[in-house]
Protein backbone atom coordinates (compact mmCIF):
# COMPACT_ATOMS: atom_id res chain seq x y z
CA UNK A 1 0.00 0.00 0.00
CA UNK A 2 1.44 3.39 -0.83
CA UNK A 3 1.81 4.86 2.43
CA UNK A 4 1.47 8.40 0.94
CA UNK A 5 -2.34 8.19 0.57
CA UNK A 6 -3.99 9.78 3.38
CA UNK A 7 -7.07 7.76 4.54
CA UNK A 8 -10.10 9.46 5.15
CA UNK A 9 -13.19 7.79 7.65
CA UNK A 10 -15.93 8.81 6.16
CA UNK A 11 -18.09 7.12 7.97
CA UNK A 12 -18.45 5.27 11.74
CA UNK A 13 -20.74 3.13 12.52
CA UNK A 14 -21.99 0.48 15.09
CA UNK A 15 -25.24 -1.40 15.54
CA UNK A 16 -26.69 -4.04 17.68
CA UNK A 17 -29.01 -7.16 15.72
CA UNK A 18 -32.77 -5.59 14.80
CA UNK A 19 -35.64 -6.96 12.97
CA UNK A 20 -35.42 -5.33 9.26
CA UNK A 21 -38.77 -5.43 6.83
CA UNK A 22 -37.75 -6.39 3.27
CA UNK A 23 -39.85 -7.64 0.65
CA UNK A 24 -43.77 -8.02 1.19
CA UNK A 25 -43.41 -7.62 4.65
CA UNK A 26 -40.96 -10.18 5.60
CA UNK A 27 -38.81 -10.10 8.47
CA UNK A 28 -35.39 -10.61 9.40
CA UNK A 29 -32.67 -10.07 12.28
CA UNK A 30 -29.60 -8.56 11.45
CA UNK A 31 -26.52 -6.23 12.34
CA UNK A 32 -26.46 -4.92 8.84
CA UNK A 33 -28.26 -1.64 9.29
CA UNK A 34 -26.07 0.48 11.55
CA UNK A 35 -25.83 3.68 13.09
CA UNK A 36 -22.78 6.33 12.42
CA UNK A 37 -21.48 6.99 16.01
CA UNK A 38 -19.22 9.51 17.71
CA UNK A 39 -17.20 7.03 19.30
CA UNK A 40 -16.84 3.82 20.53
CA UNK A 41 -14.03 1.40 22.36
CA UNK A 42 -12.77 -1.51 20.29
CA UNK A 43 -11.65 -4.96 22.28
CA UNK A 44 -10.78 -8.36 20.31
CA UNK A 45 -14.40 -9.51 20.08
CA UNK A 46 -15.12 -5.53 18.36
CA UNK A 47 -16.47 -2.78 19.23
CA UNK A 48 -18.81 -1.78 22.45
CA UNK A 49 -22.15 -1.59 20.93
CA UNK A 50 -22.17 -3.44 18.21
CA UNK A 51 -22.88 -7.49 16.94
CA UNK A 52 -24.36 -9.90 14.39
CA UNK A 53 -27.42 -12.24 14.45
CA UNK A 54 -25.57 -14.79 12.45
CA UNK A 55 -22.82 -15.82 14.13
CA UNK A 56 -22.15 -18.64 11.98
CA UNK A 57 -20.78 -16.25 9.04
CA UNK A 58 -20.04 -12.84 11.15
CA UNK A 59 -18.51 -11.69 14.03
CA UNK A 60 -16.16 -13.54 16.09
CA UNK A 61 -12.03 -13.05 16.84
CA UNK A 62 -11.07 -12.89 12.92
CA UNK A 63 -13.80 -10.72 11.82
CA UNK A 64 -14.45 -7.72 14.79
CA UNK A 65 -14.20 -5.20 12.21
CA UNK A 66 -15.34 -4.62 9.08
CA UNK A 67 -14.29 -2.29 6.28
CA UNK A 68 -15.53 -0.84 3.05
CA UNK A 69 -13.96 1.19 0.67
CA UNK A 70 -16.21 4.68 0.28
CA UNK A 71 -15.40 5.08 -3.46
CA UNK A 72 -17.36 1.60 -4.21
CA UNK A 73 -20.30 3.64 -2.98
CA UNK A 74 -19.73 6.15 -5.93
CA UNK A 75 -19.15 3.44 -8.27
CA UNK A 76 -22.51 1.41 -7.63
CA UNK A 77 -24.39 4.40 -7.59
CA UNK A 78 -23.48 5.47 -10.88
CA UNK A 79 -24.12 1.94 -11.99
CA UNK A 80 -27.36 1.45 -10.53
CA UNK A 81 -28.67 5.31 -10.48
CA UNK A 82 -29.82 5.32 -7.12
CA UNK A 83 -28.29 6.83 -3.74
CA UNK A 84 -26.99 4.73 -0.94
CA UNK A 85 -27.17 5.39 2.49
CA UNK A 86 -24.31 5.26 5.27
CA UNK A 87 -23.21 1.68 5.72
CA UNK A 88 -25.35 -0.04 3.37
CA UNK A 89 -23.10 -2.81 3.46
CA UNK A 90 -23.16 -3.22 7.29
CA UNK A 91 -19.55 -1.92 7.66
CA UNK A 92 -17.95 -0.17 10.60
CA UNK A 93 -15.46 1.56 8.51
CA UNK A 94 -16.08 3.77 5.41
CA UNK A 95 -12.65 4.37 4.34
CA UNK A 96 -10.91 5.99 1.64
CA UNK A 97 -7.50 5.14 0.36
CA UNK A 98 -7.99 1.61 1.40
CA UNK A 99 -8.96 -0.52 -1.55
CA UNK A 100 -9.30 -3.65 -2.07
CA UNK A 101 -6.26 -3.98 -4.60
CA UNK A 102 -3.71 -2.41 -2.30
CA UNK A 103 -4.74 -3.76 0.97
CA UNK A 104 -2.75 -6.88 1.70
CA UNK A 105 -4.04 -10.22 4.26
CA UNK A 106 -1.91 -10.03 7.32
CA UNK A 107 -1.17 -5.76 7.11
CA UNK A 108 -1.37 -4.07 10.23
CA UNK A 109 -2.90 -0.31 10.81
CA UNK A 110 -3.21 2.72 14.20
CA UNK A 111 -7.18 2.59 14.22
CA UNK A 112 -7.20 5.42 17.03
CA UNK A 113 -5.98 3.88 19.68
CA UNK A 114 -6.47 0.73 18.74
CA UNK A 115 -4.46 -1.60 16.07
CA UNK A 116 -6.53 -3.56 13.49
CA UNK A 117 -5.13 -6.56 10.97
CA UNK A 118 -6.32 -7.47 7.80
CA UNK A 119 -7.54 -11.11 7.79
CA UNK A 120 -10.04 -11.68 5.19
CA UNK A 121 -12.14 -10.52 2.35
CA UNK A 122 -15.90 -10.06 3.09
CA UNK A 123 -17.81 -12.82 1.96
CA UNK A 124 -21.39 -10.88 1.13
CA UNK A 125 -24.58 -12.35 2.13
CA UNK A 126 -27.96 -12.31 0.99
CA UNK A 127 -28.69 -10.01 3.77
CA UNK A 128 -27.38 -6.99 1.65
CA UNK A 129 -29.90 -8.05 -1.18
CA UNK A 130 -32.95 -7.88 1.21
CA UNK A 131 -31.20 -3.86 2.62
CA UNK A 132 -30.65 -2.56 -1.27
CA UNK A 133 -33.87 -4.84 -3.04
CA UNK A 134 -31.25 -5.02 -5.58
CA UNK A 135 -29.69 -8.46 -6.52
CA UNK A 136 -27.53 -7.63 -8.82
CA UNK A 137 -25.48 -5.45 -6.82
CA UNK A 138 -23.93 -8.48 -4.55
CA UNK A 139 -23.66 -10.19 -8.04
CA UNK A 140 -21.34 -7.22 -8.82
CA UNK A 141 -19.56 -7.41 -5.40
CA UNK A 142 -18.70 -10.66 -5.92
CA UNK A 143 -17.70 -10.47 -9.84
CA UNK A 144 -15.69 -7.18 -9.21
CA UNK A 145 -14.02 -8.70 -6.15
CA UNK A 146 -15.42 -5.42 -4.41
CA UNK A 147 -16.40 -6.78 -0.99
CA UNK A 148 -14.64 -4.72 1.38
CA UNK A 149 -12.77 -6.98 4.10
CA UNK A 150 -12.75 -7.91 8.01
CA UNK A 151 -10.09 -7.46 10.57
CA UNK A 152 -8.73 -8.59 14.17
CA UNK A 153 -7.86 -6.37 17.16
CA UNK A 154 -4.30 -6.72 18.05
CA UNK A 155 -4.58 -3.89 20.47
CA UNK A 156 -8.07 -2.93 22.29
CA UNK A 157 -8.81 1.18 22.42
CA UNK A 158 -11.05 3.83 21.28
CA UNK A 159 -11.79 4.63 18.19
CA UNK A 160 -13.45 7.99 16.70
CA UNK A 161 -15.17 9.54 13.74
CA UNK A 162 -12.12 11.78 13.81
CA UNK A 163 -9.61 9.37 14.41
CA UNK A 164 -6.54 8.68 12.18
CA UNK A 165 -5.86 5.50 10.58
CA UNK A 166 -2.07 4.74 9.23
CA UNK A 167 -0.14 1.78 7.97
CA UNK A 168 2.14 0.13 10.66
CA UNK A 169 2.95 -2.85 8.92
CA UNK A 170 2.54 -3.96 5.79
CA UNK A 171 2.74 -8.21 5.20
CA UNK A 172 5.64 -9.28 3.39
CA UNK A 173 3.80 -11.57 0.79
CA UNK A 174 1.77 -9.22 -0.31
CA UNK A 175 -1.03 -11.17 -0.89
CA UNK A 176 -3.95 -8.28 -2.05
CA UNK A 177 -7.34 -9.16 -0.95
CA UNK A 178 -8.28 -8.20 -4.02
CA UNK A 179 -6.32 -11.48 -5.34
CA UNK A 180 -7.52 -13.54 -2.35
CA UNK A 181 -11.28 -12.57 -3.47
CA UNK A 182 -10.18 -13.88 -6.93
CA UNK A 183 -9.00 -17.30 -5.61
CA UNK A 184 -11.68 -17.87 -3.27
CA UNK A 185 -14.86 -16.98 -5.45
CA UNK A 186 -13.72 -17.52 -9.00
CA UNK A 187 -10.04 -20.01 -9.46
CA UNK A 188 -11.66 -22.26 -6.90
CA UNK A 189 -9.22 -24.84 -8.84
CA UNK A 190 -6.05 -22.91 -8.90
CA UNK A 191 -4.14 -25.11 -6.40
CA UNK A 192 -0.71 -22.61 -6.53
CA UNK A 193 -3.27 -19.65 -5.97
CA UNK A 194 -4.62 -21.35 -2.84
CA UNK A 195 -1.04 -22.15 -1.72
CA UNK A 196 -0.50 -18.81 -1.75
CA UNK A 197 -3.00 -17.36 -0.16
CA UNK A 198 -2.61 -20.26 2.37
CA UNK A 199 1.20 -19.27 2.80
CA UNK A 200 -0.11 -16.15 4.60
CA UNK A 201 -0.28 -17.19 8.44
CA UNK A 202 -2.32 -14.07 9.51
CA UNK A 203 -5.09 -15.64 7.08
CA UNK A 204 -8.52 -15.90 9.27
CA UNK A 205 -9.50 -19.22 10.57
CA UNK A 206 -12.18 -19.69 8.79
CA UNK A 207 -11.02 -18.90 5.04
CA UNK A 208 -8.21 -21.05 6.32
CA UNK A 209 -10.31 -24.52 6.26
CA UNK A 210 -12.28 -23.62 3.18
CA UNK A 211 -8.78 -22.93 1.48
CA UNK A 212 -7.27 -26.55 2.65
CA UNK A 213 -10.02 -28.53 2.31
CA UNK A 214 -10.13 -27.20 -1.31
CA UNK A 215 -6.75 -27.97 -1.82
CA UNK A 216 -7.06 -31.52 -0.20
CA UNK A 217 -9.73 -32.31 -3.06
CA UNK A 218 -7.85 -31.16 -6.10
CA UNK A 219 -4.52 -32.22 -5.06
CA UNK A 220 -6.40 -36.03 -4.51
CA UNK A 221 -7.44 -35.73 -7.77
CA UNK A 222 -4.17 -35.28 -9.17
Amino acid sequence: MENSKIIELKNFSIGLPQKMKYGNDKEIDTGICKQTIEEAFLTKDGFHGDGVADLRYHGGPDRAVCVYPYEHYLLWEKEFKNSLPSSTFGENLTLTNMLEKDICIGDIFRLGDAVIQITQGRIPCSTITKRTNNPSLLKRMVQTGYTGYLCRVLEDGIVRKDSVITLLESHPKQVSILYGNEIYFHRTKDIEGIKRVLDVHELANEWRETLVNRLNKLTTLV
